[in-house]
């Protein structure tokens, strides 16, 4: 009887971190469980196993929360709610809105809104932005 050979973890740890880099790097294409899986070298159910006790999160949620995230920056500068969905890697802007908003709490068109106000009042009253305690640190208060 024949046993299979048993991979140290960190073999197995640093073939986990490839497929996050690999979703880290390619975020906005259409990717999904198997193209992540295979980059890791694994079959897709041992890969999520795998992923999650490294993450706590399943490759998909991972996925999608950094196409959250990098929507969250986009919207910030200004891009409009539909370039950001498409640049991010979301097909219909109508789902990227109720997760956006899912996980934000608030609309994308909302949250681009008040993104923009406060860099704008920023740039009006920059002093406002500053942590008192630095201030006081400088000897500006």
């Amino acid at each position: 009887m024949q046993t299979q050979p048993r991979y140290p973890n960190v073999y197995l740890y640093r073939r986990v971190v490839n497929a996050k880099l690999f979703i880290d790097t390619n975020y906005h294409e259409p990717i999904n469980l198997d193209d992540i899986a295979d980059e890791a070298f694994f079959s897709k159910f041992h890969f999520i196993r795998l992923f999650r006790a490294a993450y706590n999160y399943t490759p998909h949620q991972y996925l999608t929360r950094v196409r959250v995230d990098k929507a969250s920056l986009l919207l910030q500068k200004g891009t409009s709610v539909s370039q950001t969905c498409y640049a991010v890697g979301f097909d219909s802007v109508p789902s990227f809105s109720a997760l956006f908003k899912k996980v934000f709490k608030l609309s994308p068109a909302l949250y681009r809104q008040r993104a923009l106000e406060r860099r704008k009042d920023i740039l009006l009253s920059p002093h406002k932005y500053i942590p008192n305690c630095f201030a006081e640190k400088k000897g500006w208060v």
